[in-house]
């Protein structure tokens, strides 16, 4: 274990060994002077002892962070014809030096308009692309060099598109996450009983996965994604095209699994009510670049975003006043009225129940993609430039 001449003193192998890490990881931590080991008359690394508790400090205080990217970017190369025979290349940075940090246990909002650089985030995440350039850790973990071990430690739910198997039954899907994660036997069964209870999976788990309904498959998909208890959840579109029902049922769900388990979940949505019911943190990413980070409330302000209370009265009547709220469309005994979205719904509706005979009323959430452009209308485009 020790060097052959010096008690105490490792190898790069032994001492990524004890300290917990992938050898390239230390070696990365060695580029960037975090580390600084002797060299033994053969040019060998050596690692003392302080040097592995050194390491071992830097790997937890990594792990505490369930994520951390420092200056990460992406750029792709893509080719345009400008001629008969002629093409340009051009190089689109699809995510331009993003940097933050989710703890672990966090549950994140990440949002933006299609096209921002959500998803190419998350592949980078999963180690499914490579950054062009920064540090990306997750749980510790390089993704792009250690793939297949973070594998054991994420989950991922993507909302259009499954991992299950779409001419099996579901439990057979089950039964292959079972042996591709190598779950122990006990562990997996009380996962896959606990799943089953919460998302209310009993009467599904012998139809083919073809034949479930989207918001039956969606519950399915997440079972999947968690069966191996994974400390990371990146979820993508979670409820795109589900009932009410089946939304409340699956925000329930991940909000207890957030809470009793301390599962760090990275989530992207275009449905703000999501955002608001299950994080507490939002981050807006336009162009490739993070245009926000802090609470939905700070976010709204920014924007300067706008709800829509839509009321029925018993009868038709003068436009509703209640301030801050203004009336912005009236048809028979319909008004619509639109108040500034941090402010609560709750107080104008009791405000405007006790003085207007009132029958019906609904609030609509401002869409994202119109809060980021009225935000962002004057920020400049995605960074695209011609290769000679």
């Amino acid at each position: 274990m020790a060097d052959d001449t010096t008690r105490g003193v490792y190898m790069i192998s032994v001492a990524a060994e004890l300290a917990g890490m992938h050898p390239q990881t230390l070696r990365i931590y060695e580029t960037r002077g975090l580390i600084t080991p002797k060299r033994s008359p053969k040019n060998t690394r050596l690692y003392s002892e302080d040097d592995v508790e050194r390491l071992r400090r830097i790997q937890v205080l990594t792990t505490e962070l369930g994520m951390n990217l420092a200056g990460v970017e992406k750029v792709f190369e893509v080719r345009r014809k400008t001629g008969f025979l002629k093409r340009e290349r051009r190089q689109v940075r699809a995510v331009d030096s993003i940097s933050f940090s989710v703890a672990r246990g966090e549950m994140v909002g990440y949002i933006g308009p299609n096209g921002a650089g959500k998803s190419t985030t998350i592949k980078m995440l999963t180690g499914i692309l490579t950054p062009s350039g920064g540090r990306l850790r997750v749980a510790g973990i390089d993704p792009s060099r250690e793939r297949m071990r973070l594998a054991h430690r994420i989950g991922v739910v993507f909302g259009q598109r499954t991992t299950l198997w779409w001419d099996l039954p579901l439990i057979d899907s089950y039964r292959l996450a079972h042996r591709m994660y190598r779950i122990p036997d006990a562990r997996y069964r009380e996962n896959l009983d606990r799943l089953v209870e919460l998302l209310d999976l009993a009467e599904l788990l012998d139809v083919p996965v073809r034949q479930l309904s989207l918001g039956q498959r969606m519950r399915g998909d997440i079972a999947a994604a968690l069966l191996h208890d994974p400390e990371v959840l990146y979820l993508d579109e979670p409820t795109i095209g589900l009932d009410v029902i089946s939304k409340a049922r699956v925000r329930e769900f991940l909000r207890e699994l957030n809470t009793e388990r301390g599962t760090t979940v990275l989530l992207t949505t275009h449905d703000l009510q999501d955002i608001e019911q299950l994080c507490s943190r939002v981050m807006v990413i336009d162009h490739g670049r993070l245009m926000y980070d802090g609470p939905l409330a700070g976010l709204h302000e920014v924007g300067e975003s706008e709800r829509t209370l839509v009321v029925d009265l018993e009868r038709e009547l003068p436009p509703i006043e209640a301030p801050p709220a203004r009336v912005v469309k009236v048809e028979g005994p319909r008004q619509w009225l639109a108040f500034p979205a941090a402010e609560s719904a709750a107080v104008l509706v009791a405000r405007i129940a006790a003085e207007y005979p009132l029958v019906d009323l609904s609030v609509r959430e401002p869409d994202i993609e119109a809060v980021i452009a009225k935000m962002y209308a004057e920020k400049p485009g995605r960074t695209e430039r011609a290769i000679s």
